[in-house]
């Protein structure tokens, strides 16, 4: 009864450690002319340097775009394109993390400036559209915003708010 028990516990143990690397794609072909389907491989030109999923000669999946200026995306690709969720850190030190579609941001996201103060929102076209909230580094409220491709429709400071009894 005990080897039965061993001999089991040892095959659920090595199918739990196969199944993992089932799913893994295999490395990119070495050779840049052909082409790269259904592989993780690292891809560099003028635009900057890209580890992560190809499909059909295209970035899909995840993966790491680097650029020469220090600037940095991580985050999902489909048609050569970021689409989906994603983290853009920028060489100043801002920081947008959340939806993109066709490479702008789309979607809800936060936009952290280098101070510390973020926008927490909706965005459209790479720009903020319809409701944000502005905070300051140290984490409390400076207004509220609605928005339309950017610019400001309507905004209320919260010290103002407090003042004519809308929050207590």
């Amino acid at each position: 009864m005990k080897n039965l028990s061993l001999k089991i516990c040892l095959g659920i143990a090595a199918l739990l450690a196969s199944v993992g690397s089932g799913f893994a794609l295999p490395d990119c072909p070495s050779d840049p002319s052909v082409s790269w389907h259904n592989c993780v491989g690292t891809y560099t030109d003028e635009i900057g340097k890209y580890v992560g999923e190809w499909q059909n000669n295209k970035r899909k999946g995840q993966a790491t775009m680097t650029y020469p200026n220090g600037d940095k995306y991580v985050g999902e690709y489909r048609d050569n394109k970021r689409n989906g969720q994603g983290t853009f850190t920028f060489a100043n030190g801002e920081k947008y993390v959340g939806e993109y579609k066709d490479d702008n941001r789309n979607g809800q996201g936060t936009y952290t400036y280098a101070s510390g103060d973020k926008y927490v929102g909706e965005f459209k076209d790479g720009k903020l559209n319809g409701y944000a909230i502005q905070y300051s580094s140290d984490g409390s409220i400076l207004r509220l915003r609605t928005h339309n491709q950017n610019r400001t429709v309507a905004a209320r400071a919260i010290a103002d708010m407090k003042t004519f009894g809308h929050l207590s």
